[in-house]
């Protein structure tokens, strides 16, 4: 027997699509257009363009009139009301260095936690009309009006594991040393991908995922994605990561375990 739909979900769930259907409109008519590109400071550059700022405009606008008593976590625009037992967490484009020099390895990122916990996410890329989302129970993939469910794949060895990682700048010092040992045991190693990377293992392309730096809007709506669709998200050592920065995903426990175990070896 089907389990009842909670209308309070899915009526969140409606908002965080018409978030990204606000924000794709907002950000298409920018990417492959030559936008002005601004570095926001600090040693390493750090870009943003005016559509990740229009976008999340246009997002945390909505939200005002929607949920005036929710919290916002924003890339762009900082934190508003953080203790609110609800609260929307917002990327505007997840990947700006790929929107940058054209690539499609870019997407939306918005998600919604409940008392500091993951409650829904949402992953959109409008200019390849993919979209990926939790549901209350399992994941979902739209692409050309087609929605499905996807489950990530089994792959208990490292040995026969596909790792996306986004940059090779991500990883400094000790970081690189470990990240050089999880790549010289998995299969095949791949840059590029950003928020893309961990909705491909939803989708049960690849296996791992591992990154570093991250902040909590990088992760935090990806987490219900791959966890009901059957994955694993911490930090390197196997513990919370909601605050981001180490993080790793695998499609299979298993293969987390064994991950973990090279990571922190």
């Amino acid at each position: 027997m089907p389990t009842p739909k909670d209308p309070q979900f899915q009526a969140l769930l409606a908002t965080a699509h018409a978030l990204a259907d606000r924000a794709g409109a907002v950000i298409l008519p920018h990417f492959r257009s030559g936008c002005a590109v601004d570095h926001k400071g600090g040693d390493a550059f750090d870009p943003v363009t005016v559509a990740d700022r229009d976008a999340e405009t246009a997002i945390r606008e909505t939200l005002a009139s929607a949920y005036p008593s929710y919290g916002i976590i924003g890339e762009e625009f900082g934190t508003l009301r953080p203790d609110a037992e609800y609260c929307w967490v917002i990327d505007p484009i997840d990947g700006t260095r790929a929107f940058i020099v054209g690539q499609p390895l870019w997407g939306t990122l918005i998600g919604l936690t409940r008392a500091g916990a993951p409650l829904l996410g949402l992953m959109d890329q409008p200019f390849t009309g993919e979209r990926f989302w939790s549901g209350e129970s399992e994941t979902f993939f739209r692409h050309e009006r087609a929605t499905r469910t996807i489950r990530t794949r089994p792959c208990p060895a490292l040995g026969e594991a596909l790792l996306g990682a986004s940059s090779p700048d991500l990883f400094a010092g000790e970081d690189e040393r470990r990240f050089a040992a999880l790549s010289r045991a998995v299969r095949l190693r791949r840059f590029g991908g950003d928020c893309y990377n961990y909705c491909l293992l939803a989708l049960g392309q690849i296996d791992l995922v591992a990154e570093a730096g991250l902040k909590p809007f990088d992760i935090l709506p990806l987490i219900p994605i791959i966890e009901r669709a059957g994955g694993v998200v911490s930090s390197w050592e196997g513990g919370d990561p909601r605050q981001g920065g180490r993080i790793l995903a695998a499609g299979d426990p298993r293969l987390h375990a064994a991950a973990v175990e090279v990571l922190t070896g």
